[in-house]
């Protein structure tokens, strides 16, 4: 038996709901500030909203894909998407807009776990031990439409206004109601889960309401002390990082106590090679995203755009490139070493920096976002517990935005006085630090020798 083609288009649709409205927003935030007569340290929280929803989000849905199976989740956060796009485009406030990304970030939350969740259950049912080539082509996928995302959405604001961005996700969530309803299946058991615990779809699992409840508010005051980092007064900071590990401790103890918790700490705590892969998502992701949003700020408006796209088009060649390629270690290894070469060539770039050496720099950022990503995934899918594929696999993307979040304090702190030379040098050292500890914790983890070595795709 094959591998069931018919999931792959509702896999890759869902998939996309999250970049593409990432994306498209970045071009419109002005035009929505000038509708609404708000300042872009307001308009700020559509981003933000976003990030806290899908953050706390994806691990949550994922357990809950665990517990109830990859349709319902699939299809009622698809569903949600529809429902965020009309109160986008009828939304009579900011605050309402805001709300609208919040439900946004909760609906596109679903796709992601659903469909690792379902790659795992057709490799148990075919023997087919990891899916490199449809792994790749989720993260082919996403980074096209990232790239795609800001022309796209300009162009749908130069034809009817910011308000169009929103509407967009009404045909895209009823393609994905209508792919989902007819091609995955109604039961996605995945084999072998009955013999670790009550967790597969169809068992009577309790749903951890508590433990979730403690794990959202724990990461939402640690995220938001990580936002606002460099400009909160010192009381305010200290009281969120107190709230954090408050909620941190009453969710630890929550989650040893509990017959079926949301996640069990026993079995996490003792896979350290899972609990490494998340170390190096979040350390790979600070690097990344720091370039990403602290380049283009050194660097003048009419030559941001164009520098980044080596940076994206290097990435999107080099998973193409790899992608069906199931071995791991490797790929870290080269992932991490061009990202020294990247921070280290960033400690040279200055006024005088020729345009094409700039560029240069971009394509070799590019090569470990192509490779350390997908790694991860690769590695993530063969770690994990299978009855807890879907949390697992949320979790990698809350390791992911968190590397975002630290990036975008780190940018904030070097920037304080402005985007100086200076200051981008000093971030450069900051990341090379980060990407050292990547490359000495690759090379450190003997696990990652035998990750997908005897796969078949």
């Amino acid at each position: 038996m094959g591998f069931d083609r018919g999931l792959i288009a509702p896999m890759i649709l869902g998939s996309i709901l999250n970049p593409i409205n990432s994306s498209m927003l970045a071009v419109a935030l002005t035009p929505i500030g000038r509708w609404f007569h708000v300042s872009p340290a307001q308009t700020a929280w559509l981003v933000t909203g976003l990030y806290l929803a899908t953050a706390v989000g994806q691990p949550v849905i994922g357990r809950l894909v665990d517990t109830f199976g990859p349709r319902p989740l699939y299809l009622t956060g698809t569903a949600l998407v529809g429902v965020a796009g009309l109160l986008g485009v009828l939304a009579p406030s900011l605050g309402v807009l805001v709300a609208s990304r919040v439900l946004l970030g909760i609906g596109t939350s679903a796709a992601y776990p659903a469909s690792m969740f379902l790659l795992r259950a057709e490799a148990d049912r075919t023997g087919m031990r990891s899916p490199s080539g449809i792994l790749a082509a989720l993260s082919v996928s996403n980074q096209v439409i990232a790239v795609i995302g800001p022309a796209l959405g300009g162009l749908l604001i130069g034809a009817g206004g910011w308000h169009l961005i929103f509407a967009v996700n009404v045909p895209l969530a009823a393609a994905c109601l209508l792919l989902g309803a007819l091609r995955l299946p109604r039961r996605a058991a995945v084999p072998g889960s009955e013999a670790q615990g009550p967790a597969g779809p169809g068992s009577k699992a309790r749903v951890d309401a508590a433990g979730m409840v403690l794990f959202a508010g724990m990461l939402t005051a640690f995220m938001f002390f990580l936002m606002d980092l460099p400009a909160r007064p010192a009381s305010g900071r200290r009281l969120l990082l107190v709230i954090a590990v408050l909620a941190g401790a009453c969710f630890a103890v929550r989650e040893l106590r509990a017959a079926q918790p949301f996640l069990d700490l026993r079995i996490l705590g003792g896979n350290v090679p899972l609990l490494a892969t998340y170390g190096r998502q979040l350390l790979a992701y600070t690097t990344s995203y720091a370039y990403l949003y602290g380049f283009p700020q050194w660097l003048t408006a009419s030559a941001a755009g164009l520098l980044l796209l080596p940076m994206s088009a290097s990435a999107i060649v080099v998973t193409m490139i790899t992608g069906r390629r199931v071995e791991v270690r490797g790929k870290l290894l080269v992932g991490a070493a061009t990202q020294i070469a990247g921070c280290a060539a960033l400690l040279w770039a200055g006024p005088g920096s020729a345009l094409w050496l700039l560029a240069l720099v971009g394509v070799v950022i590019g090569v470990p976002q192509g490779l350390i990503g997908l790694a991860n995934q690769n590695a993530l899918y063969a770690q994990a517990d299978p009855a807890r594929m879907g949390s697992s696999a949320g979790l990698l993307r809350t390791f992911a935005y968190l590397g975002a979040l630290t990036a975008s304090a780190a940018d904030a702190a070097f920037y304080r006085h402005g985007a100086t030379t200076g200051g981008l040098h000093g971030l450069s050292l900051l990341l090379l630090g980060i990407a050292v500890l990547l490359l000495v914790g690759v090379l450190a983890d003997r696990s990652l020798r035998r990750a997908g070595r005897a796969s078949t795709s």
